[in-house]
């Protein structure tokens, strides 16, 4: 069995898209999911779930006491879904190419620190671009940077404000995001 660890700080619903997914899956289990927000959306996603919680801040993450937990659950993949920390170089060396990240654009363009949610959209449509989407990738010691698992695509439209643009982008999270988890679990190769 594949034990999943994800990591959320915000509202939770790629948390929620992706314990949904792997109920009662065969092969794979989300065993925590661990937050550094205890007022973030996600701790009451995870209760309402019935996953079990685990609440750090940023000394536990940097000190190693995420790692010790991440360590004891006997955690195989840890999944970013909406985590706002860097990933120190001392977890990602103890979960190399074991820690997966999703972004809300299509990098490199509008990555790196302070890039996440509604800044995205707003810089995409600032920048007049035709397409944005997602990006799966591995996570490395910077923000946004690690190796490209997948891709997926969605036009930019004339009339997009942020919250549509934000909507069709969720959409496409929701919709890959467990999917490419799960192959990764197995072992596959993506496509994408």
């Amino acid at each position: 069995m594949i034990r999943l660890a994800i990591l959320a700080s915000g509202s939770g619903t790629n948390a929620q898209r992706l314990v949904e997914h792997f109920a009662g899956h065969a092969a794979v289990e989300v065993a925590l999911i661990g937050t550094d927000n205890a007022r973030a959306g996600v701790v009451q996603r995870a209760w309402a779930l019935g996953v079990p919680l685990f609440q750090f801040d940023k000394f536990m993450l940097r000190n190693g006491e995420l790692q010790n937990e991440l360590t004891a659950q006997r955690t195989d993949l840890i999944v970013l879904a909406g985590f706002m920390q860097l990933i120190p170089a001392e977890l990602v060396r103890a979960f190399p190419k074991r820690i997966v990240n999703i972004h809300p654009a299509l990098l490199p363009k509008y990555g790196g620190k302070g890039m996440y949610g509604d800044r995205v959209h707003a810089a995409v449509i600032a920048a007049g671009e035709r397409e944005t989407g997602i990006t799966i990738h591995f996570v490395n010691e910077h923000y946004d940077e690690g190796e490209h698992i997948a891709q997926f695509h969605c036009p930019v439209r004339k009339d997009d404000t942020v919250g549509s643009l934000a909507e069709r982008v969720h959409g496409l999270e929701h919709a890959h995001y467990p999917e490419v988890v799960e192959a990764l679990a197995a072992g596959k190769r993506v496509k994408g």
